[in-house]
């Protein structure tokens, strides 16, 4: 199951180029912060910030997001870099007021800078809450469709059915985690490369496109990016996926062929919509949403809660721990340079 989803995720690197058009999630990454304000120790420190989560989450079979892992890393590290830069230039210009002073002015003046770009950031945090009660409204809409096309069907005929028919919805949900996750590595790689290759910002084709429409000239031009990515996502799928699939399929509520069909189907419908619409959402918030619908078609204890409740927290928890990580790396990584 785990190698079927990785070639899937590959695959989705053609479905991105040739159905939708280019990269419009990756678009959004790179543009989340403002160039003024990003650097390659910015991109280095939110990168391992991710990394760090996102290893600690696997470890313990939480399905975390590393959507909002690389948003909330590049966040906190792009904030810290104007808070050093702050300070500096306030302790120069006045040299005998205190630390605490000089640290208060830098948050002050910090509010008054635009580091975040909110006109692209608002809509990723609203469908943080959004892209779960999707998938969970699809999925309930999707089960109860096939239990009354297939109420009178012979059980053990439609179990064989609908083993067969969930290769295909877990292909489909598949390319929607390729071809969202795969582009939020994207974005960060493109903004390292937009931002500081001199070449790609000197060529006049770039300079005269519409800011919309500079990212897929860079993955153009830079064809490598994209393809390591997607590359990137299915191996780690590969390597990794077996802890989050027990949690996902076991331990929130027990997932049949039926079920696991209309579930990886809501899935796939939500992360297709937001793709199109260039939101990046979180592929383990839209498919937990999802299967809790299915396990309240049955009833509303079929839903384990506690786990729930314990995903709720980690998911909470991501943007916060990993801006707070990206931002104390990026401390360390200034210290050394």
């Amino acid at each position: 199951a785990v190698v079927w989803a990785a070639v899937w995720n590959f695959a989705a690197f053609f479905l991105a180029v040739y159905v939708f058009g280019g990269f419009k999630i990756g678009n959004t990454i790179a543009k989340i912060v403002s160039e003024d304000f990003i650097n390659l120790e910015v991109i280095f420190s939110g990168l391992i910030a991710a990394i760090i989560w996102n290893l600690f989450t696997w470890w313990f079979g939480i399905p975390s997001s590393s959507s909002h892992t690389l948003i909330g890393g590049f966040l906190g590290a792009a904030l810290m870099h104007a808070l050093v830069g702050n300070y500096i230039e306030i302790k120069a210009d006045y040299t005998d007021i205190s630390f605490f002073e000089t640290l208060k002015m830098s948050f002050s003046k910090l509010t008054t800078q635009d580091v975040v770009k909110f006109n692209k950031v608002i809509p990723i945090f609203l469908f943080i809450f959004l892209a779960p009660f999707i998938g969970m409204f699809v999925s309930v809409i999707i089960t109860l469709i096939i239990i009354n096309v297939c109420k009178k069907s012979n059980p053990h005929k439609a179990e064989t059915a609908f083993k067969q028919l969930q290769l295909v919805s877990s292909a489909l949900f598949s390319l929607g985690h390729g071809l969202n996750d795969a582009q939020k590595v994207m974005g960060i790689i493109g903004a390292a490369i937009i931002y500081y290759h001199v070449d790609i910002i000197a060529d006049p084709t770039y300079t005269t496109l519409a800011v919309s429409d500079r990212f897929d000239f860079f993955a153009e031009h830079y064809l490598w990016v994209p393809l390591v990515s997607f590359i990137a996502i299915g191996l780690g799928t590969m390597s990794g996926g077996w802890k989050i699939v027990k949690t996902m399929g076991s331990k929130i509520t027990k997932v049949n062929a039926l079920e696991g069909v209309s579930a990886e189907t809501a899935g796939a419908v939500t992360l297709f919509i937001t793709d199109h619409l260039g939101i990046p959402v979180s592929t383990t918030h839209t498919i937990t949403g999802s299967i809790i619908g299915v396990g309240l078609t049955k009833r509303v204890s079929a839903v384990r809660w506690g786990v729930t409740v314990s995903l709720l927290w980690a998911w909470v928890l991501t943007i916060p721990i990993s801006a707070l990580v990206a931002g104390i790396t990026y401390l360390i990584v200034t210290l050394f340079n």
